[in-house]
């Protein structure tokens, strides 16, 4: 037992005396003033970070959202080009029209012309036209305005007329087509 307990008591002390330092106090105060002092300058550098990246998104946000309003701004630019055109068209037609002595048949064909060239300039950037008569009523490609008697039995509750024609630009529905159901 005593080799037993001259092993504890050798265990318990250290081996070397010099590995054991004990801190004065004033070491102790120097040490967490040290230690203070790293912490408040990671606490500065963290902050100014912070606030460096705030600026940054800050900045970002105002940017983009000027970016957006420039963009909504310009964007049909690319349509107005191609429709200037028309436009000119039109014109020269309102001059023809005041002009004396030019018959109705050719100012009818002038029209017919700048009518097509509008149309393909619309086709051109997306437009469809909807087909819309004799079709199965569909409220999500068409707008019911009455309901009258089905001309005919195969017409009972398809589009007997259409008022307005749809559109649709690409593949989305950009106005609904105004029909009359025959029920």
């Amino acid at each position: 037992m005593e080799n037993q307990d001259e092993t504890t008591e050798q265990t318990l002390q250290p081996e070397n005396d010099q590995n054991v330092t004990e801190n004065t106090p004033q070491q102790e105060v120097k040490e967490s003033s040290e230690d203070l002092t790293k912490l408040k300058q990671q606490v500065e550098e963290a902050k100014d970070k912070y606030l460096r990246l705030y600026a940054d998104y800050e900045n970002f946000r105002r940017r983009t959202a000027k970016e957006k309003v420039e963009f909504f701004k310009t964007a049909n630019q690319d349509l107005i080009k191609v429709l200037l055109p028309v436009l000119d068209d039109f014109e020269r037609a309102r001059k023809a029209f005041e002009q004396e002595g030019l018959d109705t048949k050719t100012l009818k064909e002038g029209v017919e012309l700048i009518f097509q060239k509008f149309f393909k300039t619309l086709e051109n950037k997306g437009l469809k036209t909807m087909q819309s008569v004799g079709e199965t009523f569909d409220s999500d490609l068409h707008e019911a305005i009455t309901q009258i008697p089905s001309p005919s039995p195969e017409l009972k509750g398809k589009i007997v007329e259409e008022l307005e024609k749809g559109y649709y630009l690409e593949d989305k529905v950009v106005r609904f087509a105004k029909v009359i159901i025959g029920n």
